[in-house]
């Protein structure tokens, strides 16, 4: 938002701005001239107050539902408000240890952490929390195949920094242990230290140039065992969400069930949440998409607050936040969405 728009506002208009919103924001209903008199606390006459109020709806700030109800914040409104005259908070040591322990409470499991973080979200914002990703890119320390049953068999990727990431695949030939044995020795000898996508592709080019000093059951392995699984596209980010439910309990939302019916259709298709990543690749911090600004999900209820985290390179590796009503607590869950995010970044480095 630009410093002109700020500098149209006075100072008087803010202080009556910015006790419309949060009266708004914690009570939901419009906000008259009357209330405002009686809450402020300043001197400023109920005529003063209208006058102020009619501005700032000539301007788009405020919109009147009725004609004789008292009036509430416009989507422009709110994010003049949040990026302008919010006090964010800040979160307390116990709440920073209650958000590492959560993070942390079922091991180093790629899965599990980004799952935790997505819970605990959800359940401090009193939101939906979101945790996408790309799919995991950390150097590999160990490979290992395990055989099932006939047909089908367990491979076991490990990272350097301790993640496991596990995968059944079901081949096309029946493997005995020492054909196992022998490709995980092979890969573990030759690629550790590399991702999974430059295993793949040095793997390709070895059977290209036919170096690969595997026989032929082996050979066949590395290519169904890993270079013909799927690569580790963005297209198809990892994914977790917790607290859908919290979204029908506003009732500014719940009135259009069409467009949440579509939001969780989006979301379980996972569509847009490649935009979210572009957007986080795009911002350093925390970021606020707030009513119709939020074409991620094109619902002019709906706000979210968002947070890239990083590897310990810096580099972002996946977006983290929450998606709820307008009148979500921004003070509260900026720096939530923010600290989490850091904390997922250290553990996932």
């Amino acid at each position: 938002m630009s410093k002109t728009l700020y500098l149209q506002i006075s100072e008087k208009s803010k202080k009556v701005f910015k006790s419309v919103v949060e009266t708004y924001l914690n009570t939901g209903e419009p906000v008259g001239s009357e209330t405002l008199s009686k809450t402020m606390g300043i001197d400023i006459s109920s005529s003063s107050i209208r006058s102020i109020l009619a501005n700032l709806q000539r301007d788009g700030f405020l919109f009147a539902p009725h004609i004789s109800s008292g009036r509430v914040p416009t989507d422009k409104g709110i994010r003049y408000f949040v990026e302008g005259l919010l006090e964010f908070g800040r979160l307390s040591k116990s709440e920073q240890q209650n958000i590492k322990t959560k993070c942390k409470a079922k091991g180093a499991l790629f899965e599990d952490v980004l799952g935790e973080a997505s819970k605990t979200l959800s359940g401090l914002s009193k939101c939906a929390g979101f945790v996408v990703a790309p799919k995991y890119q950390n150097k590999i320390k160990h490979i290992e195949f395990i055989k099932l049953d006939s047909n089908k068999i367990m491979s076991i990727i490990a990272n350097e920094n301790g993640l496991v990431e596990n995968r059944i695949l079901e081949p096309n030939y029946v493997y005995d242990d020492s054909n196992l044995r022998k490709v995980s020795n092979y890969l573990n000898s030759k690629f550790s230290g590399n991702t999974f996508e430059e295993i793949k592709l040095k793997l390709n080019k070895e059977i290209k140039n036919s170096k690969l000093e595997l026989d032929t059951v082996s050979t066949k392995l590395v290519k169904e065992g890993i270079i013909q699984i799927p690569p580790n596209k963005s297209q198809n980010p990892y994914l977790f969400l917790h607290g859908q439910s919290t979204l029908l309990e506003d009732d500014l939302i719940s009135k259009d069930l069409d467009k949440i019916r579509t939001l969780f259709d989006d979301i379980e298709n996972k569509s847009n949440f490649l935009n979210i990543l572009e957007s986080t690749n795009n911002g350093q911090g925390v970021q606020i998409f707030i009513g119709s600004q939020n074409n991620l999900f094109n619902h002019s209820g709906l706000s979210m607050v968002m947070a890239p985290y990083k590897n310990n390179e810096q580099k972002i590796i996946g977006a983290i936040g929450v998606v709820g009503s307008m009148r979500i607590n921004y003070a509260r869950i900026v720096p939530l969405v923010d600290y989490t995010s850091k904390i997922v970044g250290r553990i996932l480095s």
